[in-house]
């Protein structure tokens, strides 16, 4: 029974299922890991997909100013879960410093494709880093474990409104491979896949 817990009353079974693998990663990253606290800055790369929307969310619950890369298609969605967006690509250096000139405190890759690269122009010293996507020197490399204490605080996050599951598309079981195939084409909007079953 230490790993099961309520779905939360106020999200359907298709956001629930989002909590426990993507919701215990985001928040492992963002609260143990990366031990972020009020008045920081944070740098979430790929801040509107399945983990990194939910620890955008976890951070900007933790008090911290968080900037959020993302697609142009996604700016909107990160501006209504309080996210600064900057673009991917060629400019992403520029357009962080332009909002934190001094550079970033915290920084949480959800993308990989060598972002990390970029870690020495994009934070200040003592930068704290962590990836669920890549490695590289002086990165935490994130495995989300089983934590009934964390996944709870979870639902009462969602319970009190202070966390939305974003669910980008639902496929039934027997077309995983369809929904594999949304994922790597990066999924139809911000959140998670989610297969349902029966």
């Amino acid at each position: 029974m230490s790993t099961l817990v309520r779905r939360p009353c106020n999200a359907t079974w298709a956001q629930a299922a989002g909590l426990p693998l993507a919701g215990l990663t985001a928040y492992q990253s963002i609260v143990h890991t990366l031990k972020l606290t009020r008045g920081e800055t944070i740098l979430i790369h790929g801040a509107s997909g399945g983990v990194g929307s939910l620890a955008a969310q976890i951070a900007v619950q933790q008090g911290a100013r968080v900037i959020g890369s993302a697609s142009a298609a996604n700016r909107g969605y990160l501006h209504s879960i309080a996210v600064e967006p900057v673009l991917y690509g060629d400019h992403l250096v520029r357009d962080v410093r332009a909002i934190v000139p001094d550079g970033v405190d915290a920084i949480f890759d959800c993308v990989g494709d060598g972002v990390l690269a970029l870690n020495p122009e994009l934070g200040r010293v003592g930068l704290r880093a962590c990836s669920i996507a890549d490695s590289a020197p002086g990165v935490t490399t994130v495995f989300a474990r089983m934590d009934q204490a964390d996944l709870l605080g979870l639902v009462e996050l969602v319970e009190a409104g202070r966390l939305t599951v974003p669910v980008a598309a639902t496929y039934p079981l027997k077309d995983a491979a369809v929904a594999q195939l949304a994922l790597r084409n990066g999924g139809k909007g911000p959140g998670k896949i989610v297969l349902e079953v029966g």
